[in-house]
């Protein structure tokens, strides 16, 4: 069982408890293996040699999370040899349904909902409290080499990443 970080975001200013270390900037980047809207595996090596940035969120279905992959989605353009990946755990059906809905096509968004150890491995699964098993927002840009870059844990979940350092580490 990975080890809990008591505390170490908030929720409307409550304390949020996180299961798995906080990754940091020149760590290697854990292997995952997720699945896509489409229901195919997904694995960190999959996107070997291009730059990934990885935003992990709560659920599509919340104001926050649903501006902030519109946002990416909209960056995305921007950058090139650049694969940007948003993952929740909501169900694939409902993140295909969703991307469909808004029009998302240049993000590719993974469902973690199979099993806890992407949460744990990056250290974004929310442990008790009412989004129990769901993850925190975060944004890790990892090289085409698996090194992370840059990592940022929003310390307020119902707040914004900083975009503009996300992107600068993506073009660095």
């Amino acid at each position: 069982m990975a080890d809990i970080r008591k505390g170490a975001v908030t929720l409307k200013g409550n304390p949020v408890d996180l299961a798995g270390a906080a990754l940091t900037a020149g760590a290697a980047a854990p292997e995952f293996s997720l699945q896509g809207n489409g229901l195919e595996e997904v694995t960190l090596g999959s996107s070997a040699g291009k730059i990934r940035i990885i935003a992990t969120i709560p659920s599509l279905d919340t104001s926050v999370c649903h501006v902030e992959t519109k946002k990416f989605n909209e960056q995305a353009a921007q950058l090139a040899n650049v694969e940007i990946l948003v993952v929740s755990m909501d169900l694939p059906f409902g993140q295909k349904r969703w991307c469909g809905a808004e029009g998302v096509d240049k993000v590719r968004t993974l469902s973690a909902h199979r099993c806890s150890k992407f949460g744990e491995d990056y250290g974004v699964l929310i442990k008790g409290g009412p989004l129990d098993r769901c993850l925190c927002r975060a944004v890790f840009v990892i090289d085409g080499a698996g090194t992370v870059r840059y990592a940022e844990y929003c310390s307020e979940i119902a707040e914004h990443p900083n975009y503009d350092a996300v992107l600068a580490a993506a073009k660095a």
